[in-house]
């Protein structure tokens, strides 16, 4: 059901996954255990953190939210892996080169065991991607792996991996928590759960080879089976990394378990058990008394509160988010650049960020956030200009203004800025009636292109320009990608195809930054603010707690204090 005000523009401070984008999403990362720390603390352990949204689904495939890939970054390792500051690491493989544009190769680890018990080999990466680009799945971030043509098993422990065309990116593409590595094993057999489902009279090994070939049987099968697909995986999700599902308990807690045949250091806990906790003051309190040891969302107001309680603090981390309000591109009168530039002009920014989020955000200059490869910082910051926006509707063809109708799902501080908002964007003639939703219908109305307005987030979680902007704004990606505002300039996408393709990083830097000044002057979303991520952590239970720019809680150095 949705609720109904007579308000002007808000702010819509959301943490996603999609995403892609919402985007919404989520990065691997392996990083050396810290040997002082372990010796400080104690082993054997037991930690608990708070979420305050319940993941979607452990099947890496199935979703691309924050949520989730908390979950699965523990579960699941990536062929390789991205560090605190975004730099690539080894995964699962351990050597890897480029041979030619379209051609990579991978070298992998051996002696590797799922939690199944079954080695993994490099049969287990083919059949992984194989099912991440299966149509039949449809998998939200396959658009991050469609130009992969073939994955080649060149040995036990060696895959090569063709490419349409060449793909910069590639490496940090394959640390997306959705890139994990599943076993061969359970990938059959959740596909043949899914035939059986269906009644189908196809074995398993036909569907492969119908998949290779495609065409109309090939589809009718697909159809048939797409609904049940993902089940097995869910219940079952079978990685390499150092924690193992243990149990679920849906709307209360997931616990997963210590791997004992970890391939990789010594991890100091024995179980993890995340905690959905969605109303903040019950996540305060709890991380207070000891209820849990991590809070993963705690509220700007709120942060005073819990550096200076004497049991807890906060971990910052630059965040990798852009929060912007989105305009329907092709839609009267949000066609007329002199509309966007007055609205985002009359917009200010810095009271939201001071006033309603305690200083929690970075005033935007660009689409991508200054922690991104191929952030432009020659960007002036977007001004709060009354005048100028006043000028730019004078000049628009609706100089006396409009009524318009903006999305957003329904929050407090959605509520608050909103409100905040209202006086100035009204100087401009602007009234808007303000639609509020729960989050995941919100998605679902952002995704159909039938807006007027509405506010979001975006997280490159690959720390690269070409997940930020690549399905934001090129004109394939109004596929479903990302493009939700129905935006196409040719000249853009000649610079975020040749920025994906170049290997030389200068090269790609110019092609970014002119791709950003096209951007800031047509303006299909409006940037608002980069995010500043923060996470509350109880000190006398927990010792080693990192985030990463992505918003992922990393356990690779926890220990507990004495």
């Amino acid at each position: 059901m949705k609720r109904k005000f007579w308000l002007i523009p808000l702010m819509f401070a959301l943490m996603l996954v999609m995403a892609a984008c919402s985007d919404d999403s989520s990065v691997d990362e392996e990083v050396e255990a810290d040997d002082d720390a372990a010796e400080e603390g104690s082993q054997g352990g037991d930690l608990t953190i708070g979420l305050i949204n319940e993941p979607v689904t452990m099947d890496p495939h199935g979703s691309n939210d924050i949520p989730s890939a908390q979950l699965r970054t523990q579960i699941f390792d990536t062929l390789v892996s991205q560090d605190l500051d975004m730099e690539i690491g080894e995964g699962l493989a351990t050597d890897w080169e480029q041979v030619d544009d379209n051609t990579w190769r991978f070298e992998l680890k051996e002696d590797v065991t799922f939690h199944n018990g079954s080695d993994f080999t490099a049969e287990d990466v083919e059949a992984t991607f194989d099912r991440l680009l299966d149509p039949s799945v449809g998998a939200s971030v396959a658009f991050m792996f469609e130009m992969v043509e073939d994955v080649e098993v060149t040995g036990d422990h060696e895959v090569t991996l063709h490419t349409e065309y060449p793909f910069a990116p590639l490496l940090s593409n394959l640390a997306h928590n959705t890139a994990g590595i599943l076993s061969k094993e359970v990938i059959d057999e959740d596909y043949q759960n899914a035939l059986d489902n269906a009644e189908s009279e196809v074995t398993l090994e036909e569907y492969y080879e119908l998949r290779e070939e495609g065409g109309d049987e090939f589809e009718e099968v697909s159809e048939a089976i797409a609904a049940d697909l993902g089940q097995v995986i869910a219940e079952n999700p079978d990685g390499t990394n150092h924690l193992q599902l243990s149990e679920r308990n849906p709307g209360d807690n997931v616990v997963l378990e210590r791997f004992e045949d970890f391939h990789g250091d010594e991890r100091n806990f024995d179980t993890v058990t995340y905690r959905v906790i969605p109303e903040n003051q019950s996540r305060l309190a709890e991380l207070e008394t000891g209820g849990i040891a991590v809070n993963d969302s705690v509220d700007a107001e709120n942060m005073p509160r819990v550096r200076d309680h004497e049991d807890t603090d906060i971990i910052d981390q630059d965040g990798l988010s852009m929060t912007y309000l989105a305009f329907n591109y092709e839609k009267e009168p949000f066609d007329d650049e002199n509309v966007r530039k007055a609205i985002s002009h009359a917009i200010d920014r810095d009271s939201i960020i001071n006033d309603m989020l305690d200083g929690r955000g970075i005033l935007a200059s660009t689409h991508i956030a200054p922690p991104v490869f191929g952030h432009d910082d020659s960007q002036d910051e977007m001004e709060y200009d009354l005048e100028q926006a006043q000028e730019y509707m004078a000049q628009s063809d609706h100089p006396d203004g409009f009524d318009a109708t903006i999305w957003m799902s329904d929050s407090e501080v959605n509520r608050d800025i909103a409100l905040f908002m209202q006086d100035t964007l009204s100087e401009i003639g602007v009234n808007l009636e303000i639609e509020q939703y729960e989050f995941g219908t919100f998605l679902e109305m952002a995704d159909q292109g039938d807006h007027d307005m509405f506010m979001l987030q975006w997280i490159t979680v690959t720390g690269d320009a070409d997940y930020g902007l690549y399905p934001m704004f090129h004109t394939d990606s109004q596929d479903g990608s990302g493009n939700r505002w129905n935006y196409s300039n040719p000249e853009l996408d000649e610079l975020l195809e040749a920025g994906r393709q170049a290997s030389d990083e200068g090269e790609r830097e110019d092609a970014y930054a002119e791709a950003q000044e096209i951007l800031v002057e047509d303006l299909p979303i409006a940037p608002l603010y980069y995010g500043e991520l923060g996470i509350g952590v109880n000190d006398t239970l927990v010792e080693g707690v990192e985030l990463d720019p992505v918003g992922i809680i990393r356990l690779e150095n926890v220990s507990f204090p004495e």
